[in-house]
């Protein structure tokens, strides 16, 4: 119960109280489901590359609540924060991966990776792909159906779960971190959410970054201002890449997006859908560049029950109204 709640709580008379905490407990008092976390176990600084760099690890949760001879499909989640800021922590949110684990059905990990301050672009892009071989290298271990792999990401994430969805079995994209070379780095689905998809056409639409200059996030990804190195930017756009053999696609994005341009998630969605690939765009009216906690539930879990246990309809084109 937050702080808000514990005050009205205290504030109302004993007869109302078992009637305001039911209330609480379902979650109207905020407008949306409240996720009540199952047991699950969580390991932590798992290295994925084979050194010692404290990004190059993830967190991996396993439900504690499933039948033991079962697999399940693993769900990973990548931070964003402009590629030079953030922490596979965000994933620990109790409506992130926690929310999917605790329904028994998904096993799910927190990846850690390079900031561009330290190495420059793919190196990000390796780094997600060697935790992906890792993970499936140890499918067994932990249960994990290796057929099964679905990325989750928001803004730098959300550019990189799409560069995963886009980019597989591209040898300069692969890289050689870690001991599972010969293990696929493909993945099953992916969420994104406003991630950057063309980088050389982001400032055809107004934000507060100018995108093009040599400061910017970009810029910072590849090395120079993006303008400058073509090929590299092209090279670090999930739109490049886009093919007939990629998976189903989630796209959340909002309309009033400061950072990332709505148009971003727009173009790639049309792209995919131009391929024939499943692609759903959840256009959030008004919103900016957050997701709501609702959402989880509201769409990437039916998402993902569709795709990976044929359970439910298929999560549609939608455009919703901002929640915040």
């Amino acid at each position: 119960m937050s702080k808000i709640e514990r005050s009205l709580v205290k504030l109302l008379p004993q007869s109302c109280l078992s009637g305001l905490i039911l209330f609480l407990s379902l979650g109207f008092a905020q407008g949306q489901p409240r996720v009540r976390e199952q047991p699950h176990s969580v390991k932590r600084n798992l290295n994925y590359a084979g050194g010692e760099n404290p990004r190059q690890t993830l967190d991996l949760f396993v439900p504690d609540n499933r039948e033991e001879d079962e697999t399940l499909p693993l769900v990973v989640w990548i931070h964003g924060g402009g590629w030079r800021g953030g922490d596979k922590k965000s994933g620990h949110s109790p409506n992130r991966i926690p929310a999917l684990v605790s329904t028994g059905r998904y096993v799910g990990a927190t990846i850690g990776y390079r900031l561009s301050e330290e190495a420059q672009w793919p190196a990000q892009i390796h780094d997600c792909k060697a935790a992906i071989r890792w993970l499936r290298a140890r499918s067994k271990k932990f249960g994990i159906n290796p057929e099964k792999v679905a990325v989750w990401g928001t803004s730098a994430g959300g550019h990189l779960a799409s560069m995963l969805g886009t980019s597989s079995g591209l040898k300069d994209l692969e890289g050689e971190l870690g001991k599972h070379l010969r293990k696929s780095s493909r993945v099953q689905a992916v969420i994104n959410g406003y991630g950057p998809s063309a980088l050389l056409q982001m400032d055809d639409h107004p934000s507060k970054i100018i995108h093009n200059a040599p400061y910017s996030p970009e810029s910072k990804l590849i090395g120079a201002p993006i303008q400058k190195a073509k090929e590299k930017a092209l090279q670090a756009s999930p739109l490049t890449h886009v093919s007939a053999d990629d998976p189903p696609f989630l796209h959340f994005h909002g309309t009033h997006d400061q950072l990332v341009p709505f148009h971003q998630s727009e173009i790639l969605h049309e792209s995919l859908l131009a391929k024939e690939v499943s692609s759903s765009l959840i256009t959030i009216q008004g919103g900016g560049h957050r997701l709501d906690a609702s959402y989880t539930l509201k769409y990437v879990l039916p998402f993902l029950d569709f795709h990976f246990y044929d359970r439910g309809a298929e999560v549609l084109d939608q455009s919703i109204p901002n929640l915040n």
